[in-house]
């Protein structure tokens, strides 16, 4: 079955994108960096860590449902889903991370993220190519030139490796999570400016099928989106749980300002009901409904559905992310 990835990319190139064409993927490969906790709690006993099978049962309830366009995972999720033809008939096309950068290493008790990411790959190239044909590769710029040189000629190793290969990627970037030496102004500039440095040197054949990185503010977005439309195309991820306002407002604003692509793991994966907040996202990013009318209408079917809100409406309704009071 043809992909819908495929088709709205295309659509994106040729510059006849329409909001109906922008792309969602479920990020459920968490487990590349959190470990037994990372996909949350069992509802009826909060001391429980959700077991991995029930994960698995998630990704094959979220792909059936045709909601989303990709479904990211960790190459041994991957393997199952793939082994059992979840995607065979279906529309979504699977994807698997492909390096798991220190920065995402987040055990219980760990200090990893004091440091400057480091590459490593768990994923091998070899074992991954018979499952899929699209993977995440994560790079994460420091301003420490023996930290950046190291990282990058990773990337290129990488790109060695796939040459040739029937794999496609795409390029997360993520802000660093220490202190760089660059202030807070002027960070968004940075990322955007490593970024465009380290893919200019790269045919079309080595470039990413598309972009992951945070949403940094109207500006930095923007200037990112119109740098080399329909041939960079760019895409966010989603960051951390926050409110279904946060959820809403975020696709709303990055789609506003150039973005075609949502990469959401937390904001979809700890949601009261993950296909009705993907639904929702769909019905925001398309301008039928105003981010506040998507959050009262999702309390509203949630309580039809039985299930209690984990937050009340109105502490719902705000907006607890500082980058997104921009646009407001």
């Amino acid at each position: 079955m043809e992909k819908s990835l495929d088709i709205k990319l295309e659509k994106t190139r040729q510059g006849k994108y329409k909001p109906s064409d922008f792309i969602i993927a479920d990020a459920k490969d968490g487990d590349m960096g959190g470990g037994i906790t990372a996909f949350g709690h069992v509802p009826e006993d909060p001391s429980r860590s959700k077991s991995y099978t029930g994960h698995l049962e998630d990704m094959r309830e979220m792909t059936t449902s045709k909601l989303i366009d990709v479904m990211l995972m960790s190459v041994s999720g991957a393997e199952r889903l793939v082994n059992d033809e979840v995607f065979k008939n279906s529309s979504v096309t699977p994807a698997v991370r492909l390096n798991d950068t220190s920065d995402i290493w987040g055990p219980r008790g760990s200090k990893y993220k004091i440091h400057p990411a480091q590459n490593f790959r768990s994923a091998r190239i070899d074992k991954v190519i018979p499952l899929v044909d699209l993977g995440l590769y994560s790079i994460t710029f420091s301003n420490d030139l023996k930290s950046d040189l190291a990282s990058l000629n990773e990337f290129h190793s990488f790109l060695d490796n796939i040459s040739g290969k029937n794999l496609r990627y795409f390029l997360e970037v993520f802000n660093p999570q220490i202190d760089i030496g660059i202030d807070k102004e002027n960070l968004p500039g940075y990322v955007n400016d490593s970024i465009v440095r380290s893919l200019a040197g790269l045919t079309k054949e080595d470039s990413p099928l598309f972009l992951k990185i945070p949403f940094n503010g109207p500006k930095a977005m923007e200037e990112l989106c119109q740098y080399d439309p329909g041939n960079l195309i760019v895409g966010v991820l989603g960051g951390g749980i926050g409110t279904t306002r946060d959820t809403f407002e975020l696709i709303r604003q990055s789609e506003k300002y150039g973005a075609r692509v949502a990469l959401f793991g937390r904001k979809i994966l700890f949601a009261e009901v993950p296909k009705l907040i993907v639904t929702m996202m769909r019905a925001v990013v398309q301008g039928e409904m105003s981010t506040e009318e998507a959050v009262k209408m999702y309390h509203s079917q949630i309580t039809e559905m039985g299930i209690s809100p984990k937050l009340s409406l109105e502490d719902d309704l705000k907006i607890t992310d500082p980058v997104l009071l921009n646009d407001i």
